[in-house]
């Protein structure tokens, strides 16, 4: 009798965020080196089945705090490390001629906008903290927003930019020790400023 193979499952988002929280946690508690977590978070980036995800966690204790979702292998944390306050996703906006100012609350895992001759100045000061993973998926056309974040978040940028790009300050590139940031989204002459919180 042919043995039939257990079905891959693909990873998406919140799968590869929850590999990532555990890793930067990990390397908090000091069970590995900046390299290792960085090499581990770069692979789990680029995962596209979850099954490819737990052996980054595997050896680590805070990995048993990874659960599966019934009937799937879907990664979830089973309980949040730092206290959150606002729902997991900050929702989507338009910004068009225009612009304001966000300050994006603790707890906020993701949130969106679409920008034409425009942006909005994101303060990222008290949604990042140690083990959160924070997505923005900015989007832009002829703009760009202005990023403000704590010392210590490592910035990851993975948007597909034309003719622009996203603009990283040095100081504002850290360790990871508060943090991940991940940026996405779509730009067309356009890009946005990340720099440290306390430079506004």
């Amino acid at each position: 009798m042919t043995e039939v193979p257990a079905p891959r499952y693909r990873a998406g988002d919140a799968d590869r965020d929850a590999a990532l929280e555990i890793l930067q946690r990990a390397y908090e508690a000091g069970r590995l080196t900046f390299t290792d977590m960085q090499e581990r978070q770069d692979r789990a980036l680029s995962c596209v089945y979850t099954d490819e995800l737990r052996p980054l966690v595997a050896d680590l204790p805070e990995g048993d705090e990874l659960g599966e979702r019934p009937g799937a292998t879907v990664l979830v944390p089973r309980r949040s490390v730092v206290p959150e306050t606002a729902p997991a996703h900050g929702g989507a906006s338009l910004t068009v001629m225009s612009g304001r100012d966000v300050m994006v609350e603790s707890g906020t895992r993701d949130l969106s906008d679409f920008a034409w001759w425009g942006g909005n100045n994101y303060d990222l000061s008290e949604a990042m903290g140690p083990g959160r993973v924070v997505t923005l998926h900015l989007h832009a056309v002829m703009a760009g927003h202005n990023l403000y974040v704590p010392e210590g978040v490592r910035v990851i940028d993975q948007s597909v930019a034309i003719m622009a790009g996203n603009d990283i300050d040095r100081f504002a590139q850290g360790d990871g020790s508060n943090g991940t940031l991940i940026l996405k989204g779509v730009l067309f002459w356009a890009g946005s400023d990340v720099k440290l919180a306390g430079d506004r």
